[in-house]
């Protein structure tokens, strides 16, 4: 690039204009990338996240009494006829408890992280502007979400046709299907189990911009989903349970009869939709008023 070229970027840099370009965008979200997921906590979290299958179908394999009591899909029974339904057991036993902590734990951490490790300020100085800055965050938060559940979903995929029989499926609803469309339907399982997770993501952003601990962050999201589970699990709430951004996360097992239903998972991806709406709402206007100082 030319001396000429150069002067007007630093000219408009100096001025405090930033380049808006689809590029920028995409060099920072990479970046965001490279940054949550060269963490060692990261790391172990989704390995951790891969045990859980493992662990479920070696108990199955040695235990074949079947499930015991709880509530959601009860996909256990089937996993000893066909391994494929481990994928859909570990995401039920995943979703309401080790998903949401694991990812509460990366949202919450986004901005508060970096504003304790004292980087969050470096951010800001160089072009890339805080709206942008928070939207890579967004969005980086979310490509871990489904990180996480193709994780669960591919050791599930493992370890079932490992122990288990692999062949047609017979889905909940008493139809059998073969094996190559239930490859198809445990992979939409898994899209909408990590976009089931949005809302969190960005309740877990809103409260990574009102502090400058880390550590606080990730107890306060993590604090939040247990309370919330509490909350979905009293029938006297049950007025309020239907807006709860937990209470729609089940209904994936709706995507395993014939033909689907999508009620229940439609009524899932719109409540997520709206949290995405209101808490990143909030968490742009406290982010952009926010004054930095670390």
């Amino acid at each position: 690039m030319s001396r000429a070229e150069a002067v007007p970027v630093v000219t408009a840099a100096a001025h405090g204009r930033r380049p808006q370009t689809a590029a920028g965008f995409l060099a920072l979200f990479r970046n965001e990338l490279l940054l949550t997921f060269r963490r060692l906590r990261t790391l172990v979290l989704l390995g951790i996240l891969a045990l859980l299958p493992v662990l479920i179908g070696v108990v199955v394999r040695i235990e074949t009494d079947g499930p015991r009591g709880g509530e959601g899909p009860a996909f256990i029974a089937q996993v000893t006829q066909n391994g494929l339904f481990l994928v859909f057991t570990a995401l039920a036993v995943a979703l309401p408890v080790f998903l949401p902590m694991t990812v509460g734990v990366v949202a919450g951490d986004s901005v508060a992280g970096e504003a304790a490790t004292g980087t969050l300020r470096y951010l800001l100085v160089a072009p890339a502007g805080r709206t942008r800055l928070l939207a890579a965050k967004f969005t980086a938060g979310l490509v871990f979400c489904l990180a996480a559940t193709v994780t669960v979903a591919l050791a599930a995929v493992a370890i079932g046709a490992a122990l288990f029989p692999v062949g047609d499926v017979t889905l909940i609803s008493g139809e059998t299907i073969g094996l190559g469309p239930a490859l198809l339907r445990a992979a939409l399982v898994a899209a909408v189990v990590a976009a089931s997770l949005a809302g969190l993501v960005a309740i877990g952003l809103f409260i990574s911009t009102l502090t400058g601990s880390g550590i606080a962050a990730m107890a306060a999201t993590v604090g939040l989903v247990i309370t919330v589970q509490i909350l979905d699990s009293f029938p006297q709430l049950h007025a309020i349970q239907p807006f709860l951004f937990t209470h729609h996360w089940l209904t994936f097992g709706d995507l395993l009869r014939a033909p689907m239903e999508w009620d229940g998972v439609l009524k899932n991806l719109g409540l997520q939709a709206a949290y995405v709406a209101v808490f990143g709402s909030a968490a742009w206007s406290r982010f952009t008023a926010r004054d930095i100082t670390s």
